[in-house]
């Protein structure tokens, strides 16, 4: 087993659940840039920053029986759900993995709607800009979304509390 695949594990274990895809997505990538040991490679997708790599090792934790993926129907999608499954809790139990404690962010993360969290991930991978211009890039790349100047300052603001040291 990879270590990459354990530390999606380890989260899963301090997730206890997740609930959608892009959600998961935006979480994972979050957590890396606050600098966790979390090593899938991002690009900017149609709803922010993308991993196919972590989409491939859901899916193999999955396949192997480690991490439970349960579909739900909800108002004309499908709704993902994820759990570490008891087999995925055994296989931690003997794997040694020095991974920090990412319980309180992990919480911060799932209070937050999937809508925001594309919006503070997006904001991280445009993060080299001045305020102003990286204003100016979310309401260029996501039109669609009409985030307000609120919304932007209130995602700056958790930015800073999710990961103190940015």
């Amino acid at each position: 087993m990879l270590t990459n695949h354990a530390r999606l594990m380890q989260f899963f274990s301090e997730a206890s659940d997740i609930t959608g895809r892009k959600k998961l997505q935006k979480i994972i990538y979050i957590l890396q840039k606050c600098h966790l040991p979390f090593e899938e490679k991002y690009q900017f997708h149609f709803y922010g920053p993308y991993s196919e790599e972590l989409s491939l090792r859901v899916e193999e934790l999955c396949n192997l029986g480690l991490i439970a993926e349960k579909k739900e129907s909800v108002h004309n999608y499908i709704q993902y759900h994820y759990q570490i499954t008891d087999d995925g809790k055994a296989f931690l139990e003997q794997f040694h993995l020095d991974m920090p404690d990412m319980t309180e962010q992990i919480a911060m993360l799932k209070a937050k709607s999937s809508r925001f969290l594309e919006l503070v991930s997006t904001m991280l991978y445009f993060e080299g800009l001045t305020i102003d211009k990286l204003t100016k890039k979310i309401h260029t790349v996501k039109p669609k979304q009409n985030y307000t100047e609120v919304e932007i300052d209130e995602a700056l603001q958790f930015i800073r509390t999710v990961n103190p040291v940015q």
